[in-house]
């Protein structure tokens, strides 16, 4: 288990204080992760990378001269925010555009693209590359997540660009790594997140999962543990059985620990490796063994090939092209200088700008403050219940990431209404400091349905039955299109939907709110209860979607808390 920290909740802030401060050679810290501490002698295409902490040296050891210029630095196993990638790549820009590359997960992907918006509305040129190594999370390669093959990816485009590509061509290599790229995954037991009193998922005596995840999610197989040869078949076999299309006889493996299997086993199993490969006919380039994208301290491995072009091509080059960073480093990296080390700060600065509400709308603003205050103690008692929920299917953090969302919104809501903020205000600053604050896929979502709802709201009149209503549509049509899911799919939508139908009808028949409301929170509850009998479809608990048939989705049971709770201060 992870036995050295202070305060979990300050556990993400307080090792990127660290981490900078151990390395200021190569990275600055600033909002939302670490940048460079050089520059280049020339401006260059910024390649921005990032995700959940928990998994270095992945993605802040990656940054420095040839390889990543900023990383997005997430909580625990959370995406980084919206805000958190804007920051980060704002100050990592230099004037040539920006590649985001990151692990195809929903909530990376929504607070990723979220940011890229941003950029682009203020005029930078802004591409994306996901990583979809993880061959065991989907059959479509396209849905399929990033695990270790982040780094051949990283690697690769932050070549291109120290070698002066534009943009286009940054990307373009960026995506053939990519396709190139395969990796499979087991564990022995999973990892401990500091402060929790259980791992995120157990394996038993003697067996091994076969297809894990980096944030605890669990394999698709289970098998007795083999010998550190038997485990290199395994891994062997199952990768050359997704041979790309198109790809040579040339192979980088990278043999990769996922946090307490030591080196001296990672190398016994690399020895059967390289040996399988070569029987296989493959040439065998440049491999890596040690730790590239760990799980805290999961007890497993992964193998990934990155399939390269006969003879030395583009790929090659670039893959053994120089580096620096504080965690992979191979030649030496001319044509940097330093820079003045910026403040190390981690946090945002000032309060937002508060316009002062209509007496009506300040009185609302108020109560929802409470709500938000009455939501957070509720979160915090029911979040050990939402992890074992999640655990189920997904990687355990939904309640831990509902706790964060739930405290932040309260601290926001609060500060914003004793600032005379109107009802519409309260929800938007609630929204930024919940989807700032949580992370992930569920911070992605509660912004915008508490940002959807304050948009609706506004802060000059006094909301009556109807207006409140018909923000609570408004906001599921924001769910609907930043997530996507429908009803059916075991996701929130699943309590919002009737939610927001219950309270529409009953505020359409004439019922005062706190009844119509009311009838609402049932609604919603029972729907929630009633996701057990569905299988998860969306998110990374679509593969394993039948073990999560008789379980409700964690989503959809939180989101019904949230309502009942709040239903209890705004009517």
């Amino acid at each position: 288990m992870t036995r050295l920290f202070n305060d979990p909740d300050d556990f993400a802030a307080e090792m990127t204080t660290g981490l900078a401060a151990a390395s200021a050679r190569w990275l600055r810290a600033v909002p939302g992760g670490v940048v460079r501490s050089t520059e280049a002698d020339r401006p260059t295409v910024s390649l921005v990378v990032g995700g959940g902490s928990g998994h270095y040296p992945a993605f802040a050891g990656l940054v420095g001269p040839g390889l990543a210029h900023g990383a997005a630095m997430g909580n625990l196993f959370a995406s980084p925010s919206t805000q958190q990638v804007h920051s980060v790549a704002a100050a990592a820009d230099r004037g040539r555009g920006v590649l985001m590359s990151y692990g195809n997960y929903a909530g990376d992907v929504l607070n990723f693209d979220a940011a890229q918006a941003r950029l682009r509305e203020a005029g930078v040129d802004c591409r994306t590359v996901v990583v979809t190594d993880d061959v065991s999370s989907a059959a479509d390669p396209a849905l399929r997540r990033g695990i270790a093959g982040d780094l051949c990816v990283f690697k690769v485009a932050g070549a291109a660009c120290e070698a002066g590509y534009d943009l286009d061509g940054v990307e373009r290599v960026a995506r053939l790594a990519n396709e190139r790229t395969r990796s499979l995954g087991v564990a022995f037991d999973g990892c401990t997140l500091p402060g929790a009193g259980s791992p995120l998922f157990t394996v038993p005596d003697g067996r091994m999962a076969v297809g894990l995840g980096i944030h605890g999610e669990p394999g698709i197989d289970e098998t007795d543990v083999p010998t550190a040869a038997g485990l290199a078949e395994l891994l062997v076999r199952g990768l050359l059985a997704e041979r790309p299309a198109g790809a040579g006889d040339r192979v980088v493996p990278i043999l990769n620990g996922l946090g307490s299997v030591k080196y001296e086993e990672l190398y016994v199993v690399y020895g059967a490796v390289h040996r399988l490969l070569g029987e296989a006919g493959l040439t065998v380039v440049d491999p890596e063994v040690g730790e590239f994208c760990t799980s805290f301290d999961m007890a497993g491995a992964s193998l990934t090939l990155l399939w390269l072009d006969d003879g030395p091509g583009e790929l090659e080059r670039l893959w053994t092209a120089p580096c620096d960073t504080p965690a992979f480093r191979r030649g030496s990296v001319a044509g940097h200088h330093g820079t003045a080390a910026a403040p190390q700060v981690t946090a945002a600065g000032a309060p937002a700008a508060v316009t002062e509400g209509s007496p009506g709308s300040r009185a609302c603003g108020a109560r929802v403050a409470a709500a938000f205050d009455a939501v957070a103690a509720v979160l915090d008692a029911e979040a050990d219940r939402l992890g074992r929920l999640d655990r189920v299917a997904g990687d355990g953090d939904h309640g831990i990431g509902m706790q964060r969302g739930g405290r932040a919104a309260r601290e926001a809501a609060a500060e914003a209404a004793a600032r005379g903020a109107g009802a519409g205000t309260v929800l938007r600053h609630a929204a930024d400091a919940w989807g700032d604050r949580a992370g992930g896929t569920s911070g992605a979502i509660w912004a915008a349905l508490l940002d959807a709802l304050g948009t609706a709201l506004g802060d000059t009149a006094t909301p009556d039955e109807a207006a409140v209503a018909a923000a609570v549509r408004a906001a599921e049509r924001a769910v609907a299109a930043a997530g996507g899911a429908a009803v059916g799919d075991k996701t929130m939508v699943d309590a919002l939907v009737p939610f927001a139908t219950v309270l529409d009808e009953r505020v359409g028949a004439g019922e005062d709110l706190p009844l119509a409301w009311a009838a609402a929170a049932d609604a919603a509850g029972r729907a929630a209860e009633d996701t057990a009998r569905l299988a998860a479809r969306l998110g990374r608990a679509r593969a394993h979607g039948e073990r999560s048939v008789g379980t409700p989705d964690p989503g959809a049971v939180s989101f019904a808390l949230v309502v009942r709770t709040a239903g209890e201060h705004l009517c």
